[in-house]
């Protein structure tokens, strides 16, 4: 019968408590919070108004916006004008423009929306469908 006490090599040596090193990352906690990326999955009709995450909004505080320019990631440099909509208790919206963007794209019940900040008030868009696999989207016969 084999043994049940195994040695452990390569543990232990340089690492964790005592061992001396002050080039740990701070907690977490003391991070700043950056909100560059967040999905939404639509759960009601796809053309209406979406909200986005509270952190985002919270993450906009001070220059929240009156419009989004959303980008298809990897469709061109086409840009959709959305009008952001404010709750007045922190709740930010797509508003305006978010239908066409949605229905250009197919968007659907139960699809999975990826979005990424990039700054000056862009933010790039990853479609997922229903089954979970993401879309491209074709132009001229050319994948952007």
């Amino acid at each position: 019968m084999a043994s049940t006490s195994r040695t452990r090599r390569g543990r232990g040596r340089g690492r964790g408590r005592g061992s001396g090193s002050s080039s740990l990352p701070p907690p977490p906690s003391t991070l700043p919070l950056i909100i560059e990326e967040f999905f939404i999955v639509v759960c009601e009709d796809p053309l209406v108004k979406k909200k986005l995450p509270n952190k985002f909004a919270d993450y906009l505080h001070g220059q929240e916006p009156a419009k989004v320019y959303l980008r298809a990631a990897d469709c061109g440099p086409r840009l959709w004008t959305v009008e952001v909509l404010f709750d007045g208790q922190g709740r930010m919206y797509l508003d305006k423009g978010w239908e066409k963007f949605a229905i250009a794209h197919g968007v659907d019940f139960g699809w999975f929306l990826h979005f990424k900040y990039e700054g000056d008030d862009v933010l790039t868009v990853k479609v997922f469908d229903g089954t979970m696999c993401r879309r491209y989207y074709y132009s001229d016969g050319r994948r952007y």
